[in-house]
């Protein structure tokens, strides 16, 4: 296992342990928004990690945003994504929003970074997108005008990742089903299926890929669900290549890693 993986699974083990077309929407496009919820040793039931990487304020040096295995910085040196913006902050519990455009296919990827003691306010955000709600509409600025994206309930898959908070506290309640839009959603956090399963059901999402145990939830294990959701794969073959991309970088073993993914109900 890695040394910032370490950092990650041992952060979840304690929470286990306490509990483009002009000035239109291409109609081909789709797009992923990915909530993050930044790890921050003093807002969360995690084992503490070194403070660079565990201060939840600090998007840059975060070991869920700009660490090696963070959204940001994975993506960015992906070869099958192209960084198109970074910096801008939407409301106030986010600290950076970047934009990605997949290099071969017309998808697009949305991620905001949430402050760590906001993660109760990046779990509601998310629900509420995989739900439909706060459907928005961003306008990208392109050579030919601009580009519009559906983002939050808008977007066709909408994925978490971070620390389990529902296993530090309780909603009051769970944002229900808007309208009956397909979405798929990918809960990337320790045994995200026992905790979020009744959530993501009165959403009316689909779990495309969540977890059963504990977890490093670091981005190459998203790239890898998305490689095959953008090909089209069926959910088994998007399972397997979450578990390849897990064992390759944590070295758990592949039977180990195919076991701690799940996809569907």
């Amino acid at each position: 296992m890695s040394r910032v993986g370490t950092y990650a699974a041992l952060a979840c083990a304690a929470a286990c342990a306490a509990v483009g077309v002009s000035g239109a929407q291409d109609s081909t496009l789709r797009t992923v928004h990915v909530f993050v919820a930044l790890a921050d040793n003093q807002s969360q039931g995690i084992i503490p990690v070194p403070a660079k990487l565990g201060n939840g304020e600090d998007a840059e040096h975060n070991l869920y945003w700009g660490a090696a295995g963070g959204v940001k910085t994975f993506f960015a040196r992906s070869s099958d994504w192209e960084r198109i913006a970074c910096g801008d902050k939407p409301k106030t519990e986010i600290v950076e929003r970047c934009v990605f455009k997949h290099r071969a296919a017309s998808v697009y990827l949305v991620a905001d970074a949430y402050r760590g003691i906001e993660i109760r306010q990046a779990i509601i955000d998310f629900l509420d997108s995989a739900a439909g709600g706060g459907s928005e509409t961003m306008n990208l600025p392109t050579t030919e005008g601009s580009t519009k994206l559906s983002i939050r309930g808008g977007a066709n898959l909408v994925a978490y990742v971070g620390h389990d908070g529902l296993m530090d506290f309780k909603l009051s309640r769970f944002p229900r089903e808007k309208n009956q839009g397909h979405r798929d959603a990918v809960v990337l956090a320790c045994a995200s299926k026992q905790y979020f399963a009744e959530p993501v059901r009165a959403s009316g999402a689909y779990p495309l890929l969540w977890t059963t145990g504990l977890m490093a939830p670091e981005a190459y294990t998203l790239k890898s669900a998305l490689d095959g959701w953008i090909a089209g794969e069926n959910n088994e073959q998007i399972r397997n290549r979450a578990a390849a991309a897990y064992d390759k970088y944590q070295k758990c073993g592949l039977r180990a890693a195919h076991r701690l993914f799940a996809s569907g109900w």
